[in-house]
Parts: C-alpha cells; structure tokens; sequence
C-alpha cells in the first residue's frame, strides 16, 4: 500500500539523509576566494542574485556558512535545491510561491549554480553580476 503520508516521509527522510551526507563532512567556509566578478549574459543570473540577497543573504552570507551551511561547495541539483526551499529543513524556513515564484526561484538555482563554479579574470564579456 502506497499512502500519501508514506510517500511523503520517505521523500522528507531521502531528503535530510542527502542533505546531511552533502553537509556533514565539509567545513563551514569555503576558504576560496571567488577570482573576478561573476559574468554572465543570462539575465536571470541576475534576477537569482537579487532573490538570493533578499530570501537568502542573511542565513548563507556570500554562499558561504553562516546561520545557515556553505551553499558554494553543495553540488545539489536544481530540482533538490527547489525542493529545499520550498519545504525547509532543519531550522531553514520553507518560501512558499507567494514569497518565491516559480521563475524566481528558477533563476534562483541558475545563481547558484554559477556562485559554486570557479570564475576566472573577467575578460569584458557579458555583464558582471556583481556589478551594482
């Protein structure tokens, strides 16, 4: 018998055991410097910087642990950490559509994604995402 509720603990259990397996041997910090500014010509690079300043700045500062875990050295797929942040974990709150909408929430995860890659000097191309 598959019930709802089975289905939905074995998935909230896969999710903290992955979640603590990504997070239990790594330190807090990253330690390395990103070199040179973030580039980018996806635009929504730039619209997952602003929702990660607003909804996420204050627990991961820079990515990096804080209140919260380092977020630069997880390589989760987008659809965990979409999962993540609409269901929260631990002390982590969950962001409902109505706080984070679908496509900023995509955006988002595109933000992340490329916040956890190494970047090299800037060569001119593209907007820098971290430029103000």
């Amino acid at each position: 018998m598959n019930s709802p509720i089975l289905n939905r603990t074995a998935s909230v259990i896969l999710v903290a055991a992955t979640f603590l397996g990504q997070t239990a041997c790594r330190s807090v910090r990253r330690g390395e410097p990103v070199v040179g500014p973030i580039v980018s010509p996806d635009p929504d690079v730039q619209k997952g910087k602003i929702v990660f300043h607003e909804h996420c700045y204050k627990c991961h500062p820079g990515g990096e642990g804080g209140l919260g875990p380092s977020l630069n050295d997880k390589l989760l797929p987008a659809f965990f950490i979409k999962m993540q942040v609409r269901s929260g974990l631990g002390v982590m709150p969950s962001f409902p559509k109505r706080d984070i909408p679908n496509d900023e929430l995509d955006a988002l995860t595109k933000y992340l994604a490329l916040l956890r890659t190494p970047h090299p000097p800037p060569t001119g191309e593209g907007p820098s995402v971290d430029e103000h």
